[in-house]
């Protein structure tokens, strides 16, 4: 076989490996883009499957080695006393047992979480009542491009490459088994705007030089936006605490994306792009340009005569606001150089208001986190029960 001709072996079976999966996921192929088979919260969540099952296998190992011990900082119902919920935020350091925590605690997401890119901070959120484990933040550059976000700020392109250094995305936002049967996304989701949040921005970011402009700025965290995974979200609408709106939405995106474009199959176009010499290959540093896997395949599936908007996957997410200045707008149009930050709480006196708010009530209303146990998150991991839970719920025991 020639050169060429396994070249267009190669590309006929990228095409058709890439076809055969969005038809398999249930896609449908319209002008305009994809047309999800569904958009209900379970449809969209079976859509991340593969994905899930992908990242679940490439941290097989991960998870027989770390889960027994890091398996106890999860709470049985019955640990759980909801008037007596202590939340606490913590910051991970890399290289820690708390790192480790909070990779085990992230794969428990139906829709995999990515790992963020650029300036990255991450958060565990503690009830210190019983030194279990609440739930995940995690905050990491955004995203260069979001017109629903620029809109709503009022930017055009030479205001947001200026004061784009003073937002954060948060990437992981939520709640872990049993807090999330007690609103506990809404209590996290609240954490964000506190004054630690703040000052584990300034402590870290004060004076960093931006990668793209290669300039030292004095970066004020005055915004941290985040999205739902599932389109419209029931979580964080409507967190308020003492009349004060701590998430707004501000719209929804366009449904452009690459969860439905699998390892393997990316993998092979990275071997596409290489073998065609092409700079997206390994393009992947923040400030080559944003969403690097995401233009690197459009760009394959142009060089392969495919249509780039297969990548238009119709799922919109709705995008949410939390201000952490109360003049977070001005700041961030450069009508305003200092930030208001006056009435910020502390995650403490936060987390306390949102228990009282949230919680408390939700656990008078259902009292089913009381029947959940730790081992119900090993199916959830894919992780096998050992020989002694299997016989006690089988009744041998």
């Amino acid at each position: 076989m020639s050169e060429l001709q396994g070249t267009l072996t190669f590309e006929r079976h990228i095409k058709a490996k890439f076809l055969a999966h969005v038809r398999t996921l249930g896609f449908l192929e319209t002008e305009q883009g994809l047309q999800p088979p569904n958009t209900g919260k379970e449809h969209i969540r079976a859509l991340h499957q593969l994905q899930r099952r992908e990242v679940l296998d490439r941290e097989r190992g991960f998870l027989e080695r770390e889960w027994d011990s890091l398996s106890t900082s999860f709470a049985n119902g019955s640990e759980v006393i909801p008037d007596r919920i202590r939340p606490r935020l913590e910051i991970v350091h890399a290289d820690t047992r708390q790192a480790r925590l909070f990779r085990l605690a992230g794969l428990l997401w139906s829709v995999p979480v990515s790992q963020g890119y650029g300036r990255r901070i991450r958060f565990l959120v503690w009830d210190d009542q019983n030194s279990k484990l609440i739930g995940l933040i995690a905050l990491g550059d955004p995203v260069f491009n979001l017109k629903v976000r620029d809109t709503a700020i009022g930017w055009d392109a030479e205001d947001r490459r200026d004061r784009l250094v003073n937002v954060m995305d948060a990437y992981v936002l939520g709640a872990v088994p049993p807090y999330n049967r007690l609103l506990g996304g809404k209590l996290v989701a609240a954490m964000l705007r506190t004054r630690d949040v703040r000052d584990g921005f300034r402590h870290k970011y004060s004076g960093h030089i931006g990668v793209i402009s290669g300039q030292t700025k004095r970066a004020s965290l005055v915004l941290v936006t985040t999205s739902s995974a599932l389109g419209r979200s029931s979580v964080y609408n409507r967190v308020s605490l003492s009349g004060t709106r701590y998430l707004q939405s501000v719209g929804f995106t366009s449904g452009w994306g690459h969860f439905h474009v699998p390892g393997d199959l990316f993998n092979l176009i990275r071997k596409y792009l290489s073998a065609k010499d092409h700079a997206y290959t390994d393009n992947n540093r923040f400030g080559d340009g944003p969403n690097w896997k995401l233009r690197a395949t459009r760009q394959a599936l142009t060089m392969l005569g495919l249509d780039p908007n297969l990548l238009r996957h119709g799922i919109k997410r709705e995008v949410f606001f939390c201000c952490l200045a109360k003049n977070a707008r001005s700041v961030l149009r450069g009508s305003a150089i200092r930030p208001d930050y006056s009435g910020l709480l502390t995650a403490e006196q936060v987390g306390a208001a949102a228990v009282n708010r949230w919680m408390v009530p939700r656990a008078k209303s259902d009292d089913s986190y009381l029947q959940w146990t730790i081992d119900q998150l090993r199916p959830m991991l894919g992780i096998e029960q050992s020989r002694e839970v299997r016989v006690r719920v089988s009744g041998q025991l």
